[in-house]
């Protein structure tokens, strides 16, 4: 089946709910400090994790998006220490296939999943600031996925990525990009290097972290980054 016109953009259909509103109609609210499934998919699902932290109204929440060939358990592990310390909640969903679709032929199928996901976080958590972060592919993802949706995404938070490839754009999100100098996988120059500046002279705010390493996350730069979330103004002022 092919996919909506929307989802083919890249263009996701969730809206958050109205100003002072909150959407809480599922019974079943999701616990603190433990990584629940968003049971939405057999096999291939994913992860909710609120840590203890998080504020009861006004909850940022950042969609997660993993590497190629991986899953949500895997990936969340990067950024659960910084998620605890500034009471962020994080929705990782699974790709449909070993890694995202735009990497696999065009945008699709995991935008209208990632429309399933977002509809059941709005129903059971009290969503306020809403970004999209991921590491590798799935930096790339967010990227792509951020700059087309940047009306509904404030922010955007990418480990290493490769690329963003958006079909169209929509806001300007406020973009955390951070990259290792010695990356084998997605070299830096090839890569972030050349990102930002684009990213920069198409509007977009841009904080870029180089750090002495390869394609991972040290514990450092995704507390920057998740600091950077729900406080724009500390990272920004530290300059690149």
């Amino acid at each position: 089946m092919d996919p909506a016109p929307d989802a083919a953009n890249g263009r996701l259909r969730y809206r958050t709910a109205p100003s002072g509103e909150e959407r809480t109609s599922d019974p079943r609210p999701v616990e603190r400090g433990t990584f629940e499934a968003l049971g939405l998919g057999r096999g291939r699902d994913g992860l909710v994790y609120i840590p203890d932290s998080a504020p009861t109204r006004g909850l940022p929440v950042l969609v997660f998006l993993h590497g190629a060939g991986g899953n949500a358990g895997r990936e969340l592990r990067a950024v659960v220490a910084a998620a605890d310390r500034y009471g962020v909640a994080l929705v990782a969903p699974d790709s449909r296939g070993a890694t995202w679709d735009v990497l696999e032929g065009g945008y699709g199928p995991d935008i209208e999943f990632l429309d399933r996901v977002l509809d059941r976080v709005a129903a059971v958590l009290p969503v306020g600031l809403l970004a999209v972060g991921g590491i590798s592919d799935g930096a790339s993802y967010a990227l792509s996925v951020g700059l087309a949706n940047g009306d509904l995404f404030e922010a955007v938070v990418a480990f290493s990525p490769g690329f963003a490839a958006p079909p169209t754009t929509h806001g300007r999100p406020r973009i955390f990009i951070s990259h290792g100098t010695s990356d084998p996988v997605l070299p830096i120059d090839e890569c972030s290097r050349r990102l930002v500046p684009l990213l920069r002279r198409g509007g977009y705010p841009v904080v870029f972290r180089e750090f002495d390493g390869g394609h991972t996350v040290p514990p450092p730069v995704a507390d920057e980054g998740l600091g950077w979330l729900v406080r724009p103004g500390t990272a920004d002022a530290a300059g690149d």
